[in-house]
């Protein structure tokens, strides 16, 4: 299954259609969803069920994440496993929410077919609004409050009043224990990459405007829904984390909001040693905890991205690549040993050529397109064999 690729929603149902509800409790589905990293806005990985035709980026690992959850809310709300009935509440709710928002090119290519209508609306909750310039600079670019899309569907399915207001109410909670959380302990440079991630996941308020003076308090204290305050508590322990420890000025603010939201002791501490744990597993591959220099951050959002495009491509490529012997060549030459100038020369040129007849790798012929053909010959010969048809339903 490739996320990047038109038709990956109904190669999801293909893949699970066969197989038993997973989950007997929503407390099941929340426990694989901190596992996945999901609910600590951190995609480090995907269900088990699910098989990847090749490594996935955090964003196409989120996709898949925010479906898998939003789908088993679903059938354990409802009780009912019946996907077309699925796509059809998700794409009304989102309706609803106010953020089924769909470019000009998606209207003038516009689908009836509810699946791709979510494709869509998933690639637009799962990506930060920002500019290239940006992404290129900063390999996280997921949203990281998407768990708030789950907790206000699975209220929506049951009360679909205010719905967008409900959702206000989650995320000025977060946001507000997020910087008290910070506020408790000395910032650290992964403590600012994280706020500032969480500031620009926002979606429902404007975080410029909002008065972090602890007001939030008030809405916790008499708040009764379990899993809303069990987010809570996790972006509160998720802010302070340390390298396997908390300071004890930390420790205090975490069993006080802890306490405030109605969890005992046992709970605030298992919920600690919980993200350590996570960390402790997943620090390798956690963007913000990577003190990359410019140029090494610039060389793996490239790769990201040139990655996607051959996937994404690979059918095209293929043809194209197959009309022209003396480039394969050159291509084979190019990954053991380095060409002459005029080879290098000859295989630019012809590359190119190929760009030019795929709008979406025009990215290759922009000016400083070259660059990235370093990248493009190291992955492609590990690419084109298996990156075919990804989301093909038999």
């Amino acid at each position: 299954m490739n996320p990047s690729a038109v038709g990956w929603i109904d190669k999801y149902f293909h893949l699970i259609k066969d197989e038993t509800v997973p989950f007997a409790t929503y407390r099941d589905l929340y426990g694989e969803l901190k596992k996945t990293g999901f609910v600590y806005g951190i995609n480090t990985r995907i269900p088990r069920i699910i098989e990847a035709e090749h490594k996935l980026t955090e964003d196409e690992s989120a996709k898949i994440n925010l479906l898998n959850a939003l789908y088993y809310t679903y059938v354990l709300e409802k009780e009912n496993t019946d996907q077309d009935i699925f796509i059809s509440t998700i794409n009304a709710f989102y309706k609803d929410l106010e953020i089924n928002h769909v470019s000009f090119w998606d209207k003038f290519l516009n689908t009836n077919k509810g699946s791709i209508k979510l494709e869509k609306i998933i690639e637009s909750r799962v990506y930060i609004d920002d500019n290239v310039i940006s992404k290129t600079f900063n390999s996280i670019i997921t949203n990281s409050f998407l768990y708030i899309d789950v907790l206000t569907f699975k209220r929506y399915l049951t009360n679909r009043t205010s719905i967008r207001e409900y959702a206000q109410r989650i995320e000025y909670i977060s946001i507000n224990i997020i910087y008290h959380a910070l506020n408790s302990k000395e910032k650290n440079k992964a403590d600012k990459k994280l706020a500032q991630l969480f500031k620009n996941s926002l979606t429902f308020i404007d975080g410029e405007q909002q008065n972090f003076d602890g007001s939030y308090r008030e809405l916790i204290l008499n708040n009764f829904i379990e899993w809303e305050n069990r987010y809570y508590l996790e972006m509160a322990c998720l802010t302070v984390w340390e390298d396997k420890s908390l300071e004890y000025k930390e420790s205090i603010f975490i069993y006080g909001i802890g306490k405030d939201l109605g969890f005992t002791d046992k709970q605030i501490s298992r919920s600690l040693e919980e993200i350590t744990s996570f960390f402790d597993k997943n620090a390798d591959i956690i963007p913000f905890l990577k003190d990359n220099n410019l140029a090494i951050q610039f060389y793996d959002s490239m790769s990201k991205i040139v990655n996607k495009l051959i996937i994404r491509n690979s059918k095209r490529l293929q043809k194209e690549l197959s009309e022209s012997k003396e480039l394969v060549a050159l291509l084979s030459k190019s990954t053991v040993k380095d060409l002459s100038p005029e080879e290098k020369k000859k295989m630019q040129n012809q590359l190119i050529d190929i760009f030019k007849s795929i709008p979406s790798l025009a990215i290759f012929i922009l000016p400083g397109g070259a660059v990235l053909l370093p990248i493009f010959i190291k992955l492609i010969p590990k690419l084109l064999p298996s990156a075919f048809d990804d989301n093909r339903v038999d």
